[in-house]
């Protein structure tokens, strides 16, 4: 099998649909890291907030399993990731990272950062600042918001000017 890369918007919340069989996102990974000659096992992108004990734990159990995780916060604030509706807070994903991290003390995070939400303010984006050089992530990927049609937020104002935002 050699490399197998599990892919999905929200990969993490595998099998809880109406046409899944019941197998848990934990226990595909058992599966797959299961099967003979596999040597990488990797997943992406997981949602902080589905991210089950579990999953966690498989970074620990299964060596297959690459020390390296795509883990999307979009901002370092509170009240941004509220107005997202990303459904998890900085504690809670801070929590996340340190559980991540004593299961697999050499895992590589990468994340996903949007600057200039609408609305977000001077000291919103400093904490996402701030909190990109609390975790130290091994690599971003950072955006500038634009509207994305039939979301609620294309139709929020957005008062933060693109000069701003770049």
């Amino acid at each position: 099998a050699g490399d197998i890369t599990l892919l999905g918007q929200n990969v993490n919340v595998f099998g809880q649909d109406d046409e899944g069989d019941g197998t848990s996102f934990p226990e595909l990974l058992h599966k797959v890291a299961a099967l003979p000659g596999l040597r990488r096992l990797r997943f992406v992108t997981p949602h902080p907030r589905d991210f089950s004990e579990e999953t966690v734990a498989a970074f620990a159990d299964l060596p297959q399993l690459c020390s390296r995780l795509h883990l999307p916060l979009q901002s370092g604030s509170d009240s941004v990731l509220a107005r997202m509706g990303r459904g998890y807070d900085m504690g809670r994903y801070l929590d996340l990272v340190a559980r991540l991290r004593k299961a697999r003390p050499d895992i590589a995070l990468s994340t996903d950062l949007i600057v200039g939400f609408p609305g977000e303010t001077e000291a919103e984006a400093m904490d996402t600042v701030s909190l990109v050089k609390e975790i130290g992530f091994d690599a971003l990927f950072t955006f500038i918001y634009s509207p994305r049609p039939g979301t609620k937020a294309a139709e929020m104002p957005d008062p933060v000017p693109r000069t701003e935002k770049q």
